[in-house]
């Protein structure tokens, strides 16, 4: 696990423990630090991971506070932490999309237009300099949608937008939790993007494919990780 997995798992666990009861507020970042022997930083990354899937609500000025949630519908949100560290089904559709997208890629290179290619310039220009993970992760599935799209096989697009959307979860969390993920994830689009500019299609599959086996080579280490 990392360090910010450890800060989330120790928070949710004096949530389960009834600790911090829907409405509660946190204690204050430096008690609550030493408490649990976690640093600060790694403290802040948590809350701010925890508030991205309103399990907390951190109000400015105010202080961070367990989100008004039934206790049921709280530990369904929970789930979205470990769903995948419980099950490697993930893996399965990662897997696929590393066998199916990088062909649509290459395809993509010589069907879509030049107008569409250069949409998906403007696309990730639209994200500005920091985005949030969010921000990013629906930026990601509208951008793989758009080359898919632009493959030409309608049956090979409904493929991809099917498996791609099975793994948006995993997605979103390897944004939270490792570090320049969301940086790696901008500079990989754009050379995906810049190879089908130039109809390099060989050059896009080979992208496609790296950048899809990075997201899966990091699930795997995590499922390592939680056995």
């Amino acid at each position: 696990m990392s360090v910010t997995d450890d800060a989330i798992e120790a928070i949710k666990q004096m949530i389960v423990d009834g600790e911090l009861r829907p409405g509660d507020r946190l204690p204050r970042e430096p008690d609550l630090a030493e408490r649990l022997g976690l640093s600060r930083n790694s403290l802040r990354e948590a809350v701010r991971a925890l508030s991205l899937i309103h399990v907390l609500d951190v109000r400015q000025g105010d202080g961070t506070y367990v989100t008004s949630l039934e206790p049921s519908l709280l530990m369904d949100a929970m789930g979205f932490v470990v769903d995948f560290h419980r099950d490697d089904t993930v893996l399965q559709f990662l897997e696929a999309r590393r066998i199916i997208e990088p062909a649509a890629t290459a395809m993509a290179a010589e069907k879509m237009s030049k107008e569409d290619i250069a949409g998906l310039a403007d696309l990730l220009d639209a994200l500005g300099e920091n985005p949030t993970v969010d921000e990013l992760v629906a930026n990601d599935l509208e951008f793989h949608r758009r080359i898919a799209v632009g493959s030409g096989n309608q049956v090979l697009s409904s493929l991809v937008e099917s498996v791609s959307g099975r793994t948006q979860r995993a997605r979103t969390w390897r944004g939270i939790t490792q570090e320049a993920a969301v940086q790696r994830t901008l500079s990989e689009h754009r050379a995906i993007q810049q190879a089908l500019a130039a109809g390099q299609g060989e050059v896009a599959r080979a992208w496609a494919t790296v950048h899809i086996a990075g997201v899966e080579q990091w699930i795997r280490q995590t499922l390592v990780d939680n056995v």
